[in-house]
């Protein structure tokens, strides 16, 4: 397998800087992120989701430029983490755009949200007619669209993304396995999961969660957790993954904050490769 890092987990470190960390922590493969910060969030302080200073523009400059950069510090880029919503085909041929000039075989594009108005019924049925728009798209341009499992969307499990995705050509959408997410919602065994996928498991995605007992009892509550102290039981992921014969991208968003940004990359590739070794 080879080990990444979508760059949505380094908000204070700028595209140069991050793939000079990459390469010195011995990662394979970047996966950017690639959406456009608002000028309202710019001043903030560095954040996951909003003023994140490692994410790329849809545009073709920063396109050459992130293929630069990987280039220069010997990184793949095995998928981008775009940020494209149900429905809009225009930013999905953009994203295409970038996918091409960058060399990425992939794209993440969205599902419906399960608090958007309207039945289940209504919500798949945007999202199945999305998806074969995309598909479309994908057959002339040969790049991939991948939907993540997610918690809050209507593919949170594998069963749930491929009732999704069966419909179409698995060299053309796949599904992005999420362990982090499935903390949250979607849990189901990860071979009995990766087997569902079957020809659809196109891309993994790595992170960890734990749950908090409130002071007074209740519902507990999850939070982001570093790789090696949560819920995930990762020796039984990697166990799944190698039974089903993925040999593909393992790429790492770790939200913890349990050490800094530099620190955490080195921390969570010295854990993977170490559990890889042993399941």
């Amino acid at each position: 397998m080879n080990f990444g890092v979508f760059t949505v987990m380094l908000p204070d470190l700028t595209p140069e800087e991050a793939v000079a960390e990459l390469a010195a922590a011995g990662y394979d493969g970047v996966e950017w992120r690639v959406t456009t910060v608002p000028d309202a969030v710019r001043d903030q302080a560095p954040s996951f989701w909003r003023n994140n200073l490692c994410t790329l523009s849809p545009t073709l400059a920063d396109a050459e430029r992130g293929l630069s950069l990987a280039a220069q510090a010997g990184l793949h880029i095995p998928n981008l983490g775009t940020y494209i919503d149900v429905g809009d085909l225009a930013a999905v041929e953009i994203a295409m755009r970038f996918a091409v000039t960058v060399g990425a075989p992939s794209i993440r594009v969205g599902v419906a949200h399960t608090n958007a108005p309207g039945s289940f019924a209504a919500l798949f049925g945007q999202t199945v007619d999305f998806l074969a728009g995309v598909e479309e798209r994908m057959r002339i341009s040969g790049v991939k669209a991948l939907i993540e499992m997610h918690h809050g969307t209507i593919a949170a499990s594998a069963s749930a993304a491929l009732r999704l995705v069966e419909r179409f050509d698995p060299a053309l959408i796949g599904v992005i396995h999420d362990c982090g997410n499935m903390v949250y919602e979607g849990h189901e065994d990860f071979r009995r999961g990766l087997e569902t996928l079957g020809p659809y498991l196109g891309h993994v995605h790595v992170k960890n969660a734990a749950f908090d007992r409130p002071a007074a009892g209740g519902v507990w509550r999850p939070r982001w957790a570093p790789l090696r102290d949560g819920v995930v039981d990762f020796p039984a992921l990697f166990a799944a993954l190698r039974a089903v014969g993925y040999d593909g991208w393992v790429v790492v968003e770790d939200f913890s904050q349990a050490y800094p940004s530099r620190e955490a990359l080195r921390q969570n590739l010295a854990f993977l490769r170490q559990v890889a070794q042993q399941s």
